[in-house]
């Protein structure tokens, strides 16, 4: 990025240092290229900086940052126009509470432009993300908190919640952010396919284990004697019975049988039609937590596994740009080829649409990005009409006509 203008007290460039801030930084929601406008406003008093603003901030898409008295960076935002959204701080009789805290501590203001407004909400998140502002995070219940639904711990793996999975698990699914939900979506499913969901310490014994000494086999835990747990503790099962409780588990977590919404579906409408109410409510409780988890999944499955396109977007400049978007996920921004740019679009291209297969497991990074694209396209189902498959872009690169040049659209 390079060096922005500044207004009020000259500064000396530096880099990090404690708790002083020096710019927002590269981005990789950006063309290589691309050098963004961008401005500093320093002032004291409030009126400085709303001088500043009205004086410089442009009527065009964008993210700000506000620094207080010790130079730390404590809010970050995105705005379609910088100019609107940033003079919203100085109406103190139509500010929310919290744009009045922020502007009270604010000491310096910086903007910087974006393109459009996708790339100002790609660029928020990923300051959010790598900088953690102080009220951007605070007070917020669960940010980067994430958590992942596994299923391990041998010899008789089960489904459980863990924020740091170890990779030896048999299956990874998540992030996800409601931990109280997924723990209750966690132990329906233990529940209803019979797994243990007791201590690493307790011991398990297969009814095909032969034994040196008698020993009390007795289950450890209730729910063998309530029908919820197939008693590998107490020999009651064999591994290969047990194993078929995991691999069904298994193949809800993975979307490959979702036979149990139907069934406890059809459990709850025949109770409630037997004026069976206290079971019906019951049942009812069951299919809203394993019908929460799978709707959650389904979403990640969807936006990660069907996301994979290029997106022309025309941008505040009047510039188009290409948004390369892969499993979901923004992975590369450039402009689109001309003559002498198309080898390495070309390029750019194959190492971005790589055929590896999709893990169910997402960083906690990643996944406020998948979902922020997805919800982007659901606000907007006519951008979809724009979308080019990766084969329609090396098209474009191969024959290049010019920045404008494009196949007719076909949604991948």
């Amino acid at each position: 990025m390079s060096r922005t203008p500044t207004d009020g007290k000259k500064r000396q460039p530096r880099l990090f240092a404690g708790d002083d801030f020096d710019g927002f930084g590269p981005s990789r929601f950006r063309p290589a290229d691309e050098e963004p406008p961008a401005r500093v406003i320093v002032g004291k008093r409030v009126s400085r900086l709303k001088r500043g603003v009205k004086e410089h901030a442009p009527k065009a898409p964008g993210v700000y940052g506000m620094l207080d008295g010790r130079d730390r960076l404590i809010y970050v935002g995105k705005a379609k126009s910088l100019r609107c959204r940033l003079l919203s701080y100085f109406r103190e009789n139509s500010r929310d509470p919290k744009a009045g805290k922020i502007i009270g501590q604010t000491r310096r203001l910086l903007w910087e432009q974006t393109g459009d407004e996708f790339a100002a909400l790609l660029r928020e998140l990923e300051l959010i993300q790598r900088l953690r502002p102080k009220f951007n995070v605070l007070g917020v219940p669960g940010f980067q908190r994430h958590h992942y639904i596994c299923i391990g711990k041998t010899p008789a793996p089960y489904v459980y919640v863990t924020k740091t999975p170890t990779g030896k698990e048999q299956g990874i699914y998540g992030p996800f952010v409601r931990r109280t939900q997924s723990e209750d979506g966690a132990r329906r499913l233990n529940h209803w396919f019979k797994l243990r969901d007791c201590p690493q310490t307790v011991a398990m014994n297969f009814a095909e284990q032969g034994e040196l000494f008698e020993h009390d086999r007795a289950a450890k835990c209730m729910r063998f004697e309530l029908g919820t747990c197939s008693g590998p503790c107490a020999g009651a099962c064999t591994r290969k019975d047990y194993g078929a409780g995991v691999r069904g588990a298994k193949a809800f977590l993975d979307g490959r049988n979702r036979s149990i919404l139907k069934t406890l579906r059809e459990q709850m409408e025949a109770a409630s039609a037997a004026l069976e109410f206290e079971k019906a409510m019951s049942l009812r409780d069951k299919l809203q937590a394993v019908q929460w988890l799978d709707d959650r999944l389904g979403l990640l499955r969807q936006a990660r596994d069907r996301n994979s396109f290029v997106y022309p977007l025309v941008g505040h400049d009047n510039r188009v740009r290409w948004y390369l978007i892969h499993r979901g996920e923004v992975q590369a921004v450039c402009f689109p080829p001309a003559p002498e740019s198309a080898p390495q679009v070309t390029n750019l291209l194959a190492a971005t649409f790589t055929d590896h297969p999709a893990s169910a497991e997402l960083s906690d990074v990643a996944v406020d990005s998948v979902l922020l694209v997805a919800a982007w396209f659901n606000r907007r189902a006519d951008e979809r009409d724009k979308l080019l498959t990766r084969g329609q872009a090396e098209e474009v690169c191969a024959k290049p006509h010019g920045p404008a040049a494009t196949p007719e659209a076909a949604t991948p």
